[in-house]
């Protein structure tokens, strides 16, 4: 039985780091199956993926990591899928829509795993966690690096596997992205041509785009351009106003985003040279 541990490493760049890791599973008896490492402005991230043929045990694995990691002044996070249900953070701004179709999702029984958390940006959707009964944490912290390294502490302390963005308007930032690598997934307005912004579905009805798109994706660090996992659209009605193209587009951006969430939950993705496949 072969078991795969995920190790994402991430602090500031210096020469050598690399080997001190890899070294390490190779102490450890395992192989490295996969090795992804960008460097953004003197910031070093790096993910691992390794293999190990004999039994090996997870908290004694993480323990020596984690002592590795303090004596290099690297941030270490393990990560190993079980069987168990997948624990999931829901980011959110202030459009209902995605929140309220994942949660009814999840009361109807579509979603067998554990929504343990729901951060938002404000306070506007604190209603809907409340009824849900989800604890609900307001992070308003307008320097996205503050906010980043409460939101990460929210989501050591719930072991979080899974991070849905749910229409959450803030850019996430490499020191964050990093640490969830093919586990952040995001939606947005996919349109014909392109309009970038929160203002997309309006810049579309001016121009008189036919069609309407939404994509869910992975999240990287390049922002709206990850691993794309799932894609819809619809015929724009001549007719159409403004508001009945938006009402259209975000529940159409529900449904994606839902459908990417649950073939992650299910593990039928796997990502191979930035393309998602699909088991």
């Amino acid at each position: 039985m072969k078991i795969v541990i995920g190790i994402t490493v991430v602090g500031r760049d210096r020469e050598g780091i690399v080997a001190v890791f890899t070294n390490f599973v190779f102490e450890k008896g395992g192989n490295i199956e996969k090795v992804n490492q960008n460097v953004i402005k003197g910031l070093f991230g790096m993910y691992l993926e390794a293999s190990f043929t004999k039994q090996i045990d997870i908290k004694q694995f993480d323990s020596a990591i984690q002592t590795l990691a303090k004596k290099e002044k690297m941030d270490v996070s393990v990560h190993h899928e079980t069987n168990s249900q997948k624990k999931i953070a829901l980011f959110v701004t202030k459009e209902p829509l995605c929140l309220q179709t994942i949660l009814n999702a999840k009361t109807n029984g579509l979603l067998k795993d554990n929504i343990s958390v729901i951060v938002g940006t404000e306070n506007t959707l604190e209603n809907i966690a409340k009824k849900a009964r989800i604890p609900f944490i307001s992070v308003e912290d307008k320097n996205q690096e503050q906010a980043e390294t409460k939101i990460i502490d929210v989501c050591r302390k719930h072991d979080i596997d899974l991070i849905v963005l749910a229409r959450y308007m803030r850019i996430l930032t490499p020191n964050f992205v990093w640490r969830y690598p093919n586990r952040i997934i995001n939606i947005h307005p996919s349109l014909l041509p392109a309009f970038p912004g929160a203002m997309a579905y309006a810049q579309a009805f001016e121009r008189g785009t036919k069609i309407v798109g939404v994509t869910s994706h992975y999240v990287t660090e390049n922002l709206d351009q990850g691993p794309i996992i799932f894609q819809d659209s619809f015929k724009v009605d001549p007719n159409d106003t403004l508001e009945e193209i938006k009402s259209k587009g975000q529940k159409l951006e529900a449904q994606t985003l839902l459908k990417a969430v649950k073939l992650h939950l299910e593990n039928k993705l796997e990502v191979r040279w930035r393309k998602v496949h699909i088991k």
